[in-house]
Order: structure tokens, then C-alpha cells, then sequence
């Protein structure tokens, strides 16, 4: 039966006990919940409650696993009894408790976010030996050095970009995704998660409780073309509803991608006002863009009602994102990726000519940004917590087409020349001539990073990742 040990001496521990005023079961400065408990342990055949707290021996808390122990339990040497927090996290690293060999884990000492199922009683004095006790198992929670972070779409374009940085920084990540597409999994060779769980896997997944500190909803189906309304409202809407509620209810922070299509034509602006009046103006151009434009208006009156929310949320209105791993998107793949094949062919760089009276052919203009920009944003709100709200995410400087097929010929070493087509029929009247996203209220909540200029980002993806071999991040 696994048991926990103890690196530190008697003195250790009794320096512990009289840092925290613990020593020798003294009562006085401890907090309500340490004075007395009904707490049920099962140890063999003694079941302890309501009995005072008398102080000397140490149980690490249940669930805990991992290099390090993150927290302490006081236990009576004579009655086993639970007690509550004793120490702040961040005890691990100050008191230096391990666990054995193999104790929540499989390595050495233990690997990060596994769960001990019994753990051992230790200290000094009669009943320090005594048999491990067995905790209820709604009490066993696995602790994380690093926090889980959940990422649905994460082997997608954004959402492998971001699973990369995750990684980089050395925290859990869990996928929820389909590799179905032949080359998908590429997104995601260099820096795979810790888990990989299908889209119909989610609810039982989180049914289970798990520890997450965070999730990023990025799941979807993007097709500005689908057609499929049921489809859309179930993947877009009901999902995201779901997963809300989930995070609200325990307590996870929660950023979702919501887009810029929810403007529509412009005409009501690009303002990433989160009110109920100013939403209810936006007339979307397609099915997708509708389906996300309603779940920011179910966000809005969900507050607007009172209801439990997470406890940090953003929505973030992605713009004309352009980089690395969006070479399985086909049809929605960036015009960027898109005048780069046709140069690499031979072809002059083909624009679509204007539908709209007043702009020329190759001045459509949108707000083309970097995708490494794109997830800058999304590690600052991991790392500011305070900071929520509706929020767009792009360079606040509309380019035009023209200007992009130009830049991606330069990046090619080919002669900036283009050709113009005309738009084709299922796209007249649903194409957005001109979006620009206005940023100051990224800039208000504290997001101080600068953005990727359209010719800086063109040329790095065409030099780190188009003309490389394996063009994947």
C-alpha cells in the first residue's frame, strides 16, 4: 500500500507547526473551519466526527500527485481526522515534500496530475504507523504543478497554433478535435497534447470533473459557405451554450472564438460593444456569421439576466487570420496561402473584381492579421485573469487585396502583377468589402503587444513556412 514519507525531521516539522501557530494543538488563531469539523475518515473500522483537532501528525491532502505535494493536512495521531487548508499553494516548493516513488505516477517521483488513491499518515508520537487510510473517492482530486488547460479545435488552424504555445510553456493541454483529414495530425506533430479526445467525447470528459484551470472554445464550423442551419446551430451554438454553463458552474475560465463576420456589411461599425442594444443591430451575411452573432447575443442576456457566468470570459472576434497550419481548410484557407500557390505556379495572383459601387477592383479592404498575433492575445488573457469582455482581434488597420497579393509576389520573388476575375454568384452580396477592427478596448483591458504589419507577416510565413519543406509550426 503506498505511503508517503516525510523528508523533514521532527524539529522540521515542529518548526512548521510553530510557523503556522499549530504547535502542540494550540487553538488560539486558527481558523473557524480547523476548530472543529464533522469530518467522516474511514480507518480500518474507526470512523472519527466531531471530535476536536489535536495536532502532530501529516497527512498530504487526497488527489494531490504529482513531483511535489502542494499542501498539508494536520491529522490527530490518535483519530486520523481530516482538516482544511493549512497552507497556501505554493507549499510544495517551500516545504519540499515528495511523493514515493511512484506515487502519483509513473515516474520517479510521480508525474504531474496523477491521483494518489490512499495516502499514509506520518509524524511523531503513537499513531504515526498507522494504516493508510482510504479516502472517499468525491474527496480525490488530482493537483496540477501546471494548469490543464482544455482546447477544443485544437488541432485546427488557430487552435494548433495555440496548443503550440501552450505547450511551449509547459502546460497540460487536452485537444478536442478529429484527425480525420489526411494531413490534420501534422497541425499538431511537433507539440502534441496530453490528451486527444473526439467532439462527442466532451461531455463524458467533463462529466469526470477534470482539474481544468482554463478553456479556449475555438471549435466550429467555419464554412462561410454551409448551408446545413441544424448543423451549424448544434456545432456553433449549443455546444458553445453548453460549455458556458460548464465553465460557470465550476468555476473555469472560459475564452470562446466568436468572429468578425458577425458585423456583417460594416454598416453599423466593427465596435466590440458587448450590450444587448448594440448587438441586436448586426445584420451577419451568412449562416456561420449568424451562428456565432447568436451566441454573443445568448452571452449577453445571459448576463443581462444575473446568471452564473465563469469566472474570467472573453469573446474574441477574430478577423483575417494568416499563417502556418491552415492548409486543411481548402475552401476557407487565407488569400495569402492562396496567392502564394497561384504565384508558385506561374500564374499572376488572381483578385476578385468589386461588387460594391464606389470601390475598385483589388481596394476591397480587410484586417489582415498575423496568426502569431492572434494567439499573443490569447496567452495574455491566460495570463490576465482580470481582463473580460467582448474583444476584437485584429491589427486595427484595414489592408487592401491588392496590396497583400503584392506583398506575397515580393515574399515569392515574382513580379507583382495580378489578374482580375469576377466574383462569383454565391458570393455576390455576402462579401465583406470592408472590415477594420477598432482595438481600444484591447488596449484598455492592458493588451500592449504590436501588432504584425501585413508585409512583415506575408513575408515570414512565405520564407519560415510556405517555401520550407514542412511548412507546419
Amino acid at each position: 500500500m503506498p505511503r508517503l514519507r516525510t523528508l523533514a525531521s521532527l524539529s522540521y516539522i515542529l518548526l512548521f507547526l510553530e510557523a503556522s501557530g499549530l504547535a502542540h494543538g494550540r487553538r488560539a488563531g486558527l481558523p473557524r473551519p480547523l476548530q472543529r469539523r464533522d469530518a467522516r475518515l474511514q480507518l480500518g473500522d474507526a470512523v472519527a466526527q466531531e471530535r476536536d483537532l489535536a495536532f502532530g501528525g501529516l497527512l498530504a491532502r487526497p488527489g494531490v500527485g504529482g513531483k511535489l505535494l502542494d499542501r498539508l493536512h494536520l491529522l490527530a495521531l490518535d483519530q486520523v481526522e481530516a482538516a482544511d487548508r493549512l497552507v497556501e499553494i505554493g507549499a510544495h516548493l517551500r516545504f519540499r515534500l515528495l511523493a514515493e516513488p511512484g506515487e502519483g505516477g509513473h515516474g520517479t517521483a510521480g508525474e504531474p496530475g496523477e491521483v494518489i488513491e490512499e495516502v499514509g499518515s506520518f509524524g511523531h508520537g503513537v499513531g504515526s504507523n498507522r494504516r493508510a487510510a482510504r479516502l472517499p473517492r468525491r474527496a480525490r482530486r488530482p493537483y496540477k504543478l501546471s494548469p490543464m488547460i482544455l482546447v477544443t479545435g485544437g488541432a485546427g488552424f488557430i487552435g494548433s497554433n495555440l496548443q503550440a504555445a501552450l505547450a511551449a510553456e509547459g502546460h497540460e493541454t487536452v485537444v478536442v478535435d478529429r484527425l480525420e483529414e489526411a494531413s490534420k495530425w501534422r497541425n499538431l506533430a511537433r507539440h502534441p497534447p496530453d490528451q486527444i479526445i473526439a467532439p462527442e467525447a466532451l461531455h463524458d470528459f467533463l462529466a469526470r470533473d477534470p482539474p481544468l484551470a482554463m478553456a479556449f472554445h475555438l471549435g466550429a464550423v467555419t464554412d462561410t459557405r454551409a448551408t446545413d442551419g441544424d448543423l451549424l446551430w448544434q456545432s456553433n451554438v449549443a455546444l458553445s451554450q453548453r460549455v458556458w454553463q460548464w465553465c460557470a458552474r465550476h468555476e473555469v475560465r472560459l475564452v470562446y472564438a466568436s468572429s468578425a463576420a458577425t458585423y456583417g456589411d460594416g454598416r453599423d461599425g466593427f465596435d466590440d460593444d458587448a450590450s444587448l442594444a448594440y448587438l441586436a443591430r448586426l445584420r451577419p451575411l451568412n449562416l456561420y456569421a449568424w451562428t456565432k452573432h447568436a451566441f454573443d447575443l445568448w452571452v449577453a442576456r445571459a448576463l443581462a439576466r444575473g446568471e452564473k457566468r465563469p469566472p474570467q470570459w472573453a469573446g474574441l472576434k477574430f478577423f483575417n487570420v494568416y499563417g502556418p497550419n491552415e492548409y486543411h481548410k481548402i475552401g476557407m484557407i487565407s488569400a495569402v496561402k492562396v496567392k502564394y500557390d497561384e504565384a508558385e505556379a506561374g500564374l499572376r495572383p488572381r483578385l476578385f473584381r468589386s461588387d460594391r459601387p464606389g470601390v475598385a477592383d483589388g481596394e476591397q479592404r480587410r484586417d489582415f492579421i498575423w496568426v502569431g498575433d492572434v494567439v499573443a492575445v490569447m496567452l495574455w488573457l491566460v495570463k490576465t485573469p482580470e481582463a473580460g469582455g467582448l474583444f476584437n482581434v485584429g491589427t486595427g488597420r484595414a489592408r487592401s487585396y491588392l496590396e497583400l497579393a503584392h506583398a506575397v509576389c515580393r515574399a515569392a520573388e515574382r513580379e507583382p502583377e495580378v489578374e482580375f476575375i469576377d466574383m462569383p454568384d454565391r458570393l455576390s452580396g455576402q462579401y465583406q468589402s470592408f472590415t477594420e477592427a477598432p482595438i481600444g478596448r484591447l488596449r484598455a483591458a492592458g493588451f500592449a503587444a504590436q501588432f504584425t504589419p501585413l508585409e512583415a507577416g506575408v513575408s515570414r510565413y512565405v520564407r519560415d513556412y510556405l517555401g520550407q519543406p514542412d511548412p507546419y509550426a
